[in-house]
């Protein structure tokens, strides 16, 4: 009995054995079978796999494109600027970081809150993060000694705006400044990868596609910690092109040294184009200063500046024409048959509507006595433009100014301008829905009231009078094709010609209220004066310049354009409070003439580079607000 339950017990104990060795055998089997199919099937996958955690692609920024004037002098360089550099993910302690940190490099608190922004837009995961925009030599030399200690930091140098002459040309060129938030929704995320500029105004801006360029790609070996160790491969990124303004450095430079410490605004264009030569908004400011990274202390300080240098004074200042836009409201009123050329007032000094005691004055006290148009224009003769303005109608008026470009903004690469106000019936009722009223009517005739425009619709306008109601927009780039306008259909041919000869006499009539500036020139200018109130004098009072502080003295303006009979210049400008438009505004295109006319053109001379350099510092040394 004993036998046979041992024979029993070892054959259940031999099944077993069978039976879990078989089990064995079909695991290691498949065990075997996932192998090879790990190491044959999935060969590829796998390699692939460990190739990416082993390299990592990193976009590279291109370089800007160049900024050239009209004589190819460079406007807008690139500069190699060293940066410290922070990958996030390679960092345990931020703080801790930045407290080690700035034992070596110094580190503003602008700076850490500039990093800490930028760390919190980050677009992508291991991007670089920007620390510190600006690293010194001395700075570089002493992170280099201690690197190691700092993994996760590098040194870059990239390519980074720089204006030569960043004070003469900051409110033409505009600037490039860190994207905003707002910007990196708006960008196309690709192209801005390796970069965090972008222009912020002028050129900057209206060309930032073309300057931008393409975005190029490199591949670095990383280490387990994520330490790049070598570059693998790169493809380099495209340059933006280049982009050549009609802009001349040398006349630019030319018209602030002659503004000097005055506030104002002038415009220079090409008559036979449109193409903006100079534009000058004084006092400026050194672009730069934004390209670099501007300390938030010295941005207020430059806001809060009363002389406001952030304020482009030609593109969005808005003042009162004045009487220079008699000529323009003179052949509006010829063409509405309001008057003729022959017709005669009185000027006793005021203009009054009937049934109405209010006397509208004439800036010459006594009157001009009988004024025909030529006279009115010469002598700047206000009853005349009153009588006139009641003639024709402000509706009439309004229609006859806007082919001037009045009441809009102005160019097709300027962006910032603002369109100034061309005073109507209609406008009213749109703006303030309020009535007209014929008072309103009076004073639009000299250019005052309701009426805005600013120092480029005033050259615009003037551009159209140079060349007899051709119309040609205003426009920096010579890449733009010339962009013409419908001509200025008013009067007949011989009535410009004939407002032009008044123009003349301005400044070459014995006269003529610039007659001054217009003595012992090779050439004639033809232009007109102009005087815009900042306040409002009392109808029995008498204004007296002396009595009032400086900022609330008259602006002076000019517009004219030279030689009269055929235009290479059109100047158009205004000295905020400088009084009468003869003596202080007409001397100051006289000097803007005479250095294009007779000193550029005639000698056939490019700009003077070391005297643009010398007054672009004198522009910088004026806003004594950057941190230096």
């Amino acid at each position: 009995m004993e036998i046979q339950t041992g024979v029993k017990e070892r054959r259940l104990i031999g099944s077993r054995v069978i039976i879990a060795a078989f089990g064995g055998a079909v695991l290691l089997a498949l065990l075997v079978a996932r192998l090879l199919w790990l190491q044959l099937g999935q060969h590829e996958r796998f390699v692939t796999a460990s190739e990416n955690n082993r390299l990592t692609t990193l976009p590279v920024g291109p370089a800007r494109g160049l900024i050239l004037d009209r004589s190819g002098v460079v406007l807008a360089d690139n500069a190699p600027r060293l940066q410290l550099m922070v990958v996030p993910e390679e960092v345990e302690d931020m703080d801790a970081l930045l407290r080690r940190i700035q034992v070596r490099i110094p580190l503003s608190e602008d700076e850490i809150e500039q990093f800490q922004k930028d760390l919190d837009g980050r677009r992508r995961p291991r991007e670089p993060v920007v620390l510190k925009s600006t690293v010194s030599d001395v700075e570089a030399a002493q992170f280099a000694v201690d690197a190691h200690l700092f993994p996760a930091m590098r040194l870059e140098a990239r390519p980074t705006r720089y204006y030569p002459y960043g004070g003469l040309t900051a409110h033409n060129l505009g600037y490039v400044g860190r994207l905003s938030l707002d910007d990196v929704q708006e960008v196309d995320a690709t192209r801005y990868a390796g970069t965090e500029m972008i222009g912020k105004t002028g050129v900057e801006l209206a060309y930032e596609e073309v300057l931008l360029g393409q975005v190029g790609v490199e591949r670095v070996e990383t280490s387990a910690r994520g330490q790049i160790m070598r570059t693998v491969e790169r493809e380099d990124p495209t340059p933006g092109e280049n982009i050549d303004l009609h802009l001349d450095i040398g006349l630019q430079a030319k018209i602030y040294d002659i503004l000097g410490d005055r506030r104002g605004a002038v415009v220079a264009l090409d008559p036979q184009t449109g193409g903006i030569k100079a534009l000058v908004s004084a006092p400026s400011f050194d672009a730069n200063v934004f390209s670099s990274g501007i300390s938030a202390r010295a941005f207020q300080r430059l806001q809060s500046d009363p002389d406001t240098p952030l304020f482009n004074r030609a593109l969005r200042g808005q003042y009162p024409p004045g009487s220079t836009i008699k000529p323009m409201i003179g052949l509006v009123g010829i063409d509405s048959q309001a008057v003729d050329w022959e017709r005669e007032i009185r000027d006793r000094g005021f203009f009054t509507l009937a049934g109405v005691d209010h006397r509208y004055r004439d800036w010459k006290r006594e009157g001009h006595g009988y004024v025909d148009l030529d006279k009115a224009v010469i002598e700047s003769c206000d009853t005349y433009f009153y009588d006139m303005a009641v003639r024709m109608g402000i509706d009439t008026m309004a229609e006859g100014m806007a082919p001037f470009g009045f009441g809009r903004s102005q160019g097709t690469d300027i962006p910032g301008d603002v369109g100034g106000i061309l005073p109507s019936r209609e406008w009213k009722r749109r703006a303030r829905n309020e009535a007209w009223y014929l008072g309103e009517t009076v004073i639009a005739g000299i250019g005052q009231g309701y009426w805005v425009t600013t120092p480029l619709q005033l050259a615009t306008a003037t551009n159209v009078m140079a060349m007899r109601g051709e119309f040609f927009e205003p426009h920096y780039a010579t890449r733009q094709d010339v962009e013409q306008g419908e001509p200025v259909r008013l009067a007949e041919p011989s009535d410009w010609e004939r407002m032009i000869n008044a123009m003349e006499d301005v400044l070459h009539g014995e006269r003529g209220t610039a007659r001054q500036s217009g003595a012992n020139l090779t050439y004639r200018i033809a232009g007109k004066t102009g005087t815009a109130q900042v306040i409002s004098i009392a109808q029995d009072a008498e204004y007296n310049a002396d009595e009032l502080e400086e900022r609330l003295h008259d602006h002076a303006l000019f517009v004219g354009f030279a030689p009269a009979d055929a235009p290479r210049l059109v100047v158009a400008l205004i000295v905020e409070n400088g009084g009468s438009g003869g003596s202080t505004a007409a001397p100051v295109a006289r000097d803007i003439f005479n250095y294009w006319l007779v000193e550029r053109e005639a000698g056939r001379r490019g700009p003077d580079l070391e005297f643009v350099a010398r007054v672009n510092e004198a522009v910088i040394r004026r806003t004594h607000v950057y941190d230096r």
